[in-house]
C-alpha cells in the first residue's frame, strides 16, 4: 500500500497498516493480531473502542456533530467542563478551556501566564516533551528531531536538569543548576512560569523527585511565578491515580490535559486557577474545533468509567504484573541489555543499556522488530531512544497482559 501522498517527514515506528482494535488488541490489514503496549502513545487508557465511549459517540453524532463554542455554546462542552473541573483534585476554584490537543493546551497556557504575570520567560526541563507546534518546540528538552531546521524559536525559554531517581539527577544538583540560572542567565523577576511533567513521557518515563517538586513550588510562590503541570501523558489514571502530581504533594497553578481525556477522540484542555483562566480579554481564548460536541461526549463517557476505584484496581494490577516480571528477568539475568525499570504505577519504562550503562539504542531497535514479528507493539522513548514505554490500556485483560509480557520476555532473550 503506497504512502507516497503522506509527508516523509512523519516518522513511523511500525511499518504496518492497522485495520481495527478491541481493548488491548489490534489487527492489521493482513489479519495479523498484535497486543498493543503503545495505546496510541498513551491515548487509550480505556483501550480501543471502549463500549461506553463508542455508544456516547454514536448517540452524540445523531444530535450535533459540531458547533464552534465561541459562536454559540452547546451542552456537551458545558457538561464536560463541569465534570472535568470537579475531577481535578485541587483545593482552589477551577475553570478551563477545551482544545484540540495537548500541544494546543500548552500554547494557550503560555498565553494565559503571560497575560497574568506580564512576564515572558519560561523555565522548562531537560528531556521534556510538550508538543510539536512552534512555541512548544522550544519547551522541549531535546533538539533532534523536533528543533532541527526550523530556525529561531519563540522564547525566552531556559532549561534545567530534570531530577529523578530514574536518571540519577539529584534534587541538590537540580537546585544548584536553578541557583546558577538565576545568578547568571536571567532575572527571576522576568520569569512567568515553570512547566514540568510529573512523569516525563518522551523523556523515558522518569518520575520527578518529590523533594525538588516541593522546593520548586515554594520557589514559585516566593517569586510570583506560576507552575504548569503537563499531565497530557501521565494524567487520566496512567499512574493509577487521576493525575501524577498527586504523589508529589503539590498543587500546580495550571494543568495541561490531553491524550486519554476522550478515549481516542482528539481533545485537550488547559485548566487551573479560575483567576488565571479568566485574565485574558474576551476572545483571547477559543478555537473553531476546540470542544467539538462528539469529543466532549466521548470525554464525558470516559469520566463515567474512570472512577477512583477502577483506576486504583487497574493501576495496581498492571504495576504488580510489570514489576513482578521485571524482577524475575533481572534475577534470571535474562538479557545483558536489561537495564533499569523507570516510572511509577502503571506508567513504566524498561531501559536497554550496555554493561557500562551506556544506552543500547541499537538493541532497542532490534527489540521493536522482534516484538512486532511476535505480535507485540512497543514504543521507544528516552534521550537516546533506548527506553521501552509500556502503555498498555489500563483495562487490559490480565491474561492478555501476561501474554504480552511473555512475548516481551522471549524477545529480550534474543537480543544480540
Amino acid at each position: 500500500m503506497s504512502r507516497e501522498t503522506i509527508s516523509q517527514s512523519i516518522s513511523i515506528v511500525h511499518p504496518i497498516n492497522l485495520s481495527h482494535g478491541k481493548n488491548a488488541e489490534v489487527w492489521d490489514t493482513a489479519g495479523k493480531r498484535y497486543i498493543d503496549f503503545i495505546g496510541g502513545i498513551g491515548v487509550l487508557n480505556l483501550g480501543h473502542c471502549h463500549p461506553a465511549v463508542v455508544d456516547a459517540i454514536r448517540e452524540q453524532a445523531t444530535r450535533l456533530t459540531h458547533y464552534a463554542f465561541n459562536a454559540a455554546p452547546h451542552m456537551p462542552y458545558i457538561d464536560l467542563m463541569e465534570r472535568l473541573t470537579a475531577f481535578i483534585p485541587v483545593s482552589y476554584p477551577v475553570s478551563g478551556m477545551l482544545t484540540n490537543s495537548g500541544a494546543e493546551a500548552a500554547e494557550n497556557a503560555l498565553k494565559i501566564v503571560r497575560g497574568a504575570t506580564g512576564r515572558t520567560a519560561v523555565i522548562a526541563f531537560d528531556g521534556a516533551f510538550h508538543g510539536r507546534t512552534l512555541a512548544t518546540l522550544n519547551l522541549n528538552g531535546k533538539v533532534a528531531p523536533y528543533k532541527q531546521k526550523v530556525g529561531v524559536l519563540p522564547g525566552p525559554v531556559y532549561h534545567l536538569p530534570y531530577p529523578s531517581a530514574d536518571n540519577g539527577v539529584t534534587c541538590a544538583e537540580a537546585l544548584k543548576a536553578m541557583d546558577r540560572l538565576f545568578s547568571v542567565e536571567i532575572d527571576v523577576n522576568d520569569v512567568a512560569c515553570f512547566i514540568i511533567e510529573p512523569v516525563q513521557g518522551e523523556g523515558g518515563f522518569l518520575a520527578l523527585d518529590t523533594e525538588f517538586a516541593q522546593a520548586m513550588r515554594r520557589f514559585c510562590d516566593e517569586n510570583n511565578i506560576l507552575l504548569i503541570a503537563d499531565e497530557i501523558q501521565s494524567g487520566f489514571g496512567r499512574t493509577g491515580q487521576r493525575f501524577a502530581f498527586l504523589r508529589l504533594g503539590i498543587e500546580p497553578d495550571l494543568i495541561l490535559l490531553g491524550k486519554s481525556i476522550a478515549g481516542g477522540v482528539p481533545l485537550g484542555a488547559v485548566v487551573g486557577r479560575k483567576a488565571l483562566m479568566d485574565n485574558l480579554p474576551k476572545g483571547g481564548l477559543g478555537g473553531t474545533y476546540s470542544g467539538n460536541p462528539i469529543a466532549c461526549a466521548a470525554a464525558l463517557a470516559t469520566l463515567d468509567v474512570m472512577t477512583d476505584e477502577h483506576l486504583q484496581v487497574w493501576g495496581s494490577r498492571q504495576e504488580e504484573a510489570i514489576v513482578r516480571r521485571y524482577q524475575a528477568w533481572r534475577a534470571q539475568h535474562l538479557s545483558p541489555y536489561l537495564g533499569r525499570l523507570t516510572g511509577v504505577g502503571a506508567m513504566r519504562g524498561i531501559e536497554l543499556a550496555h554493561a557500562d550503562g551506556t544506552p543500547a539504542a541499537k538493541q532497542l531497535t532490534q527489540l521493536l522488530s522482534l516484538a512486532r514479528a511476535a505480535g507485540l507493539l512497543l514504543m521507544p522513548s528516552g534521550k537516546s531512544r533506548h527506553i521501552i514505554r509500556l502503555l498498555a490500556p489500563l483495562t487490559i485483560e490480565p491474561a492478555v497482559l501476561e501474554e504480552g509480557l511473555d512475548k516481551l520476555e522471549a524477545c529480550l532473550k534474543q537480543l544480540d
